[in-house]
């Protein structure tokens, strides 16, 4: 195995592989030259030294010849992905751009399809959301329907106490003045969920004709202090964006994300508890609660095993499976084992 980029989700994912009982590490790739040459028990936090250090070149990873890549850095480099999978690794990946390989980019499907094949290779994504969420979880939901109706799921997070300013401000866009902020964001949601629905109604015998977004924001009626920064008076303090896949004229599934910045946010939106609600109708309507049962404060410490620990897990279907971009329809039930080394 080799751990590919060690931010927060990767930290977690490494230490898990470290402490897996089947999986042991060979390679750890970072990008951060400060980290280079360290050992990666140091870098995750575990006492026991691992003899692997990380290294920012990637010859060095792929001359170890991992049967598997955890690739997990913020943005996916196809040059990058092409390379590990042409060289004979698999890869899982959080990165979300390989949930429905038909609504891919043509040309882009082209091209790791051909690596994959030149490696004999497969690579698969997931995470928390979307992945678990939006697509393990609705497609057990769903296993005792003989009617869907719709399926609408939607994320709540409070992210007053999570000190990630990169996250917040830069890539969620809190903070910003509204103008111009919905379009973006409409976009880059869609793009993220909208691949991942139509995989799950493709998986249920109801391909979607088509995705849809639409959003709003709340801005902060004053300034005020969240973990991560200031909100400025005006500016970005919640978003509600809703991306819908329809067919037939209407709503099947959806998934709507509430994400604001706490109390002073100021909304007068429904706000649940951090987590997540489904809701089914069909012939066996289910409404269903998953709840982060921690204080806000222990967020950090928390939150990132929802999106490592499922790639984690997912590693020896993907190695096992033929070559290709493989999705939650293509391999077996994720199962963790637990066992200890």
């Amino acid at each position: 195995m080799a751990q590919w980029a060690t931010g927060t989700i990767g930290r977690r994912a490494l230490r898990a592989i470290i402490e897996h009982p089947e999986l042991e590490l060979a390679a750890l790739y970072s990008h951060s030259p400060d980290k280079s040459g360290r050992d990666a028990a140091e870098l995750c936090g575990l006492a026991a030294p691992t003899g692997i250090e990380a290294t920012g070149d990637i010859e060095q990873i792929l001359a170890r010849r991992p049967d598997c890549v955890l690739y997990m850095p913020q943005s996916c480099d196809l040059d990058e992905v092409c390379a590990i999978l042409a060289a004979g690794s698999n890869i899982v990946t959080t990165c979300g751009l390989f949930h429905h390989p038909p609504s891919m980019d043509p040309d882009i499907r082209a091209r790791v399809e051909a690596a994959c094949a030149t490696g004999a290779t497969s690579i698969h994504s997931t995470g928390s959301s979307p992945g678990f969420i939006t697509e393990a979880v609705p497609l057990v939901l769903t296993s005792i329907q003989r009617r869907l109706d719709s399926l609408a799921i939607e994320e709540y997070a409070d992210l007053s106490r999570r000190d990630s300013p990169g996250i917040l401000f830069d890539v969620m866009g809190f903070g910003s003045p509204p103008a111009g902020f919905a379009e973006a964001r409409l976009d880059h949601l869609r793009d993220s969920f909208g691949p991942s629905l139509r995989l799950l109604a493709d998986g249920i015998g109801v391909p979607l004709d088509e995705i849809t977004a639409a959003g709003e924001v709340a801005t902060a009626g004053h300034t005020f202090e969240i973990a991560a920064g200031t909100i400025e008076k005006g500016t970005v303090a919640a978003q509600r964006i809703t991306i819908s896949g329809r067919r037939d004229g209407k709503t099947l599934v959806s998934f709507r994300a509430v994400w604001h910045c706490g109390a002073e946010a100021g909304t007068d939106w429904e706000i649940r508890p951090t987590g997540w609600h489904l809701s089914v109708r069909g012939d066996a309507p289910l409404e269903i609660d998953m709840v982060f049962p921690f204080p806000l404060d222990e967020m950090a410490e928390h939150s990132p095993s929802y999106t490592a620990n499922r790639a984690v897990n997912a590693v020896g279907h993907v190695c096992a499976a033929p070559p290709g971009i493989r999705t939650v329809l293509d391999l077996p039930t994720v199962n963790a084992n637990l066992g200890r080394s």
